[in-house]
């Protein structure tokens, strides 16, 4: 029960379920606190968000160029490409989709949700030191660099610099979200945009969880074709992988689960040790999936207009980010806050309502996460068996360093279903 009240989904349940319930009764001048205190707090969000894509996105960019050669960097890629894979097929079902799911009728009146009744007493202007874009291309360009200089102090000194911005994400903005989320569901229900939003999101959230298993299914057949062996037998011996991820809503809690499940499918013992843990923290096609539907939903909900050529730069830019997503919960949606606003047009109230849909399905994306990490190591012990040896620890905790996850060799071997503290 102590862990139920610790939970991030908990509190935003109970947000959601408040908010709801407040904006059948609550007096508007009451309400309007509220709406002072998203608008503040939506300031230093957009104050922040650069600040956190900075911080993530360099260490993270470098330290995966300090790492284990060759195997690193095409583990790497194989996870950023199924990760963008993902993101397009997701794109090309809402496209399809939405149009005859979210009727018409629905977007007119769900344009209000950019707007609302509540106005907030006042507002602190919380400009950003620079723009998400400039952020995003100044730490790609910096992770790049350092990756071919010995940047030994910078690379230190941004590694604590992300300590610090971590600190800030799990001690400050996290705990802060659900009355932000509570304030977002209190304004749709007041304006009368509240059961169509639900309604529209409740099937999104249905088309989220089918299109994941849809995708682990495409996964485990080009894993089946490149190695020769029987993807559903393969996906078979993953599903305690994802029932265990299901009930943590954590890739790294669930590492040795899926270690182990890795072994079931033939994958060698190195090879596993060292593809598991990294794509716990780099591969997030789930998590990539589910943001790119409830983005796009949010778009045609709301009237935005974003062009095909948008959708595939957002795309590629959001694989990036879930490539240095941290590992808190809540960490990929809110890496993501800042493609939302810059390329796709999100204002406050969208962003709230996008943290609140991706948090209620957290568990459904982590678990398709771990389980595609069944895939991607079968694929690397068909290229890299008997070539990786992960006895050299350091080379690997290198480039997971600041991002809440590394090897614990003992752990990951273990019988016992999660790592030893």
């Amino acid at each position: 029960m102590k862990r139920v009240f610790h939970s991030l989904l908990f509190w935003v349940l109970i947000a959601i379920l408040l908010g709801i319930a407040c904006s059948f009764f609550l007096p508007v001048p009451l309400a309007r606190v509220f709406a002072t205190y998203n608008s503040l707090f939506g300031n230093f969000l957009n104050f922040f968000v650069p600040v956190l894509i900075f911080a993530l996105i360099t260490p993270a960019i470098a330290g995966l160029g300090r790492g284990a050669g060759k195997w690193l960097a095409l583990t790497t890629d194989i996870a950023y490409i199924s990760t963008i894979l993902a993101g397009f097929l997701a794109y090309t079902v809402a496209r399809g989709l939405y149009p005859r799911l979210l009727p018409r009728s629905e977007v007119a009146g769900a344009k209000d949700i950019a707007a609302g009744q509540l106005q907030p007493y006042f507002t602190i202007e919380m400009p950003a030191p620079v723009d998400v874009m400039t952020s995003l291309l100044l730490a790609f360009c910096m992770g790049v660099a350092m990756t071919a200089v010995n940047a030994n102090r910078l690379y230190h000194l941004l590694t604590e610099f992300q300590d610090v911005v971590m600190k800030v994400i799990t001690s400050f903005v996290i705990p802060l979200l659900p009355p932000f989320i509570f304030g977002m569901f209190l304004d749709l229900g007041m304006n009368g945009n509240l059961a169509q939003v639900l309604v529209s999101f409740g099937e999104v959230l249905l088309i989220s969880v089918v299109l994941t298993v849809i995708y682990l299914l495409f996964q485990y057949l080009v894993a089946g074709s490149i190695t020769h062996k029987n993807p559903f037998t393969a996906l078979g011996h993953m599903l305690p992988a994802y029932a265990m991820a299901l009930g943590t809503s954590s890739s790294a809690a669930t590492i040795p689960v899926t270690y182990r499940c890795a072994l079931t499918n033939g994958v060698d013992k190195n090879v596993a040790g060292f593809t598991i843990p990294l794509c716990a923290t780099i591969h997030l096609a789930g998590s990539m999936t589910k943001i790119t539907l409830y983005a796009f939903a949010v778009v045609w909900m709301t009237g935005l207009q974003v062009s095909p050529a948008q959708a595939v730069g957002f795309i590629l830019m959001l694989g990036i980010t879930m490539v240095a997503a941290p590992g808190v919960p809540g960490g990929a949606i809110m890496a993501a806050t800042g493609l939302l606003t810059s390329m796709l047009g999100f204002n406050d109230s969208a962003i709230a309502l996008m943290i609140a849909a991706y948090i209620a399905v957290d568990s459904f994306g982590t678990a398709a996460n771990v389980t595609g990490d069944g895939a991607i190591a079968l694929v690397m012990d068909r290229l890299a068996r008997g070539r990786i040896n992960v006895s050299n620890e350091d080379e690997i905790n290198n480039a997971l360093r600041g991002r809440g996850t590394s090897i614990d060799r003992d752990a990951v071997v273990s019988s016992s279903p999660l790592p030893r503290e």
